[in-house]
């Protein structure tokens, strides 16, 4: 005999599914009560790194990587090929060729970046490399797999994380860009769009300046030594210049960590950003259980997710 199908089927104006859920807790006040499971404590970012496995970090690409060397020491800086394909090729193009070697930190603006130059604007470029190329602000989206966040963004439709970048996207338009987070290095220029090449370089030092985003080709981010950058004096003259030559912060050399000896690089590796892994610490950025918060925020916007490095193993 085909039984009803309480969903759909009523008696007397009430649905049977209703009747048979109300009859179904009425039973189970009359029953002994079922122990309860211990409720599962919230992972803290620091719990979910811990339980990480191997294969949710990925090692530095050496061939995209540069070490920007300052007295203070090393600033290890990831470039983005996949967003600006042109200017990291110049800006590796420009490092081979020692062009950064001797230059300056010319401006450190509070809260804003720290940017690198010459200041007097007449070193030549080496051979193979270019002092300005076409603006590279954006890119088409096909092609990219972003792990989304699920909080709205004010500045764009939606946000995430392709290879550890923070990135933007419009699905309505087809587009993605780079997001100037804390420690996004991009090309200066000047008023002209395609007056940039990565011949004068910054990194954002303060709170996110996202109303840059698609006014400046953004190459890559500061993976470790952001704190050399992020304590220069601040500079007195306009936007954060250094005003006398006794205040730049020479730069000693700017290499690709793939012309470098294996024994004098930073060995780092990255968390990806496109496993589970990843997702649960999203998560415990969103709604933070450590002892000391109170009131979880959940939500969380992309430039307050730092992407974690750590150091490579020595090898057994």
């Amino acid at each position: 005999m085909t039984q009803p199908r309480c969903a759909f089927r009523t008696r007397r104006g009430v649905p049977v599914a209703v009747m048979a859920a109300a009859l179904m807790h009425a039973a189970a006040a009359g029953a002994a009560p079922a122990a309860a499971e211990p409720a599962k404590k919230p992972l803290t970012t620091a719990d979910v790194l811990a339980a990480s496995s191997p294969a949710d970090w990925r090692p530095l690409d050496p061939q995209h990587t540069v070490y920007l060397e300052l007295a203070s020491g090393r600033v290890v800086i990831e470039l983005a090929p996949q967003f600006a394909p042109h200017h990291v090729q110049n800006v590796e193009a420009l490092s081979r060729g020692q062009y950064f070697d001797g230059l300056d930190v010319v401006r450190s603006q509070d809260n804003y970046v720290v940017q690198w130059a010459d200041p007097t604007g007449k070193r030549p470029v080496p051979a193979g490399a270019a002092r300005t190329l076409a603006a590279e602000f954006e890119r088409p989206l096909r092609g990219l797999t972003i792990t989304r966040l699920p909080d709205p963004d004010t500045y764009a439709g939606e946000t995430g994380f392709v290879d550890g970048f923070p990135v933007a996207a419009d699905p309505a338009l087809g587009r993605a860009w780079l997001v100037h987070c804390y420690g996004m290095v991009g090309a200066g220029r000047d008023n002209d769009v395609d007056s940039g090449g990565g011949t004068e370089l910054y990194v954002v030092n303060g709170q996110a300046p996202r109303h840059l985003d698609r006014n400046v080709t953004l190459l890559g981010r500061v993976v470790s030594g952001m704190e050399l950058l992020s304590v220069l004096p601040r500079g007195s003259g306009p936007l954060g210049r250094y005003e006398h030559a006794e205040q730049f912060v020479p730069v000693k050399s700017m290499r690709v960590a793939a012309d470098v000896p294996a024994a004098q690089r930073t060995d780092l590796e990255i968390l990806r950003t496109d496993t589970p892994t990843f997702l649960a610490y999203v998560e415990a950025r969103r709604s933070r259980h450590e002892e000391w918060f109170k009131v979880p925020a959940g939500h969380v916007d992309v430039c307050n997710v730092p992407i974690p490095s750590r150091r490579v193993a020595p090898k057994q």
